[in-house]
């Protein structure tokens, strides 16, 4: 599987490059009324990509981060109520119940 992410991106950094080498023109963007921004075409689509890319980038690290979390509390816990003896087991599934 790291290979294919490897070659995917490989590919995307190869396009970016050959877009770039293709138009390596002056842009202007308008900002607001007053605002001009002039730039290149490819650093205007790196960051349009770089745009969309970090936030979903981060939201996904975080949600992994928090569910690998979830898992090690949940594996830990099993691990403690499995040492448990089954006598034990029952009387805290009975002190459990309503």
């Amino acid at each position: 599987m790291k290979m294919f992410r490897t070659i995917l991106w490989l590919v995307i950094v190869a396009a970016m490059a050959a877009f770039s080498a293709a138009n390596w023109q002056p842009v202007e963007l308008v900002v607001w009324q007053g605002l001009v921004l002039d730039t290149k075409l490819p650093a205007l689509v790196i960051a349009a990509f770089l745009l969309g890319l970090v936030p979903m980038w981060l939201l996904h690290r975080t949600t992994r981060w928090r569910l690998q979390r979830r898992i090690t509390n949940l594996e830990t816990t099993l691990a403690g109520s499995a040492s448990l003896s089954s006598t034990q087991l029952e009387a805290r599934k009975a002190s459990e119940a309503p």
